[in-house]
């Protein structure tokens, strides 16, 4: 038997999207809402796959500290990092566009590199909402 559990986070940020064909090309922001899952093999002694808390701790400290209430950019993207700078405002450089799909990717990434490596839980999934309309979901393979 494996057992998941999900945790909810919200932060805001913002992100422009190189050679987008519309407003997504000019920098903006969203009010972004993330559900991370995880799973372990067995349960712990309490019963749990893992504390809450713990979750929250780990992934939402990265979260505070990489992604909420920076631009979030794609390191190709010479004109929206020097417009950030030129206001002397953080920035998180992605190798890719910052679209929800990316994103989502790379907080499962992120996410599982640091709960299996501190907590030996696996993230199997992230679903990152964008908008109230929109989301985007992966799923570790």
């Amino acid at each position: 038997m494996t057992c998941c559990v999900t945790r909810r986070f919200q932060f805001c940020a913002g992100h422009r999207l190189v050679d987008h064909e519309g407003k997504c090309a000019h920098l903006h922001g969203h009010n972004y809402v993330a559900f991370v899952t995880c799973q372990a093999p067995e349960l712990d002694a309490v019963g749990r796959v893992i504390d809450f808390s713990v979750i929250k701790q780990v992934i939402g400290d990265w979260i505070n500290k990489a992604w909420d209430h920076k631009m979030i950019l794609n390191l190709d993207d010479d004109q929206g990092i020097a417009a950030v700078k030129a206001l002397g405002d953080p920035y998180y450089p992605m190798m890719c566009n910052p679209t929800a799909e990316n994103m989502a990717s790379e907080m499962l990434q992120v996410a599982d590199g640091l709960l299996s490596e501190q907590h030996r839980i696996t993230v199997t999934k992230v679903v990152l909402w964008e908008t109230e309309n929109c989301y985007a979901e992966v799923n570790a393979q």
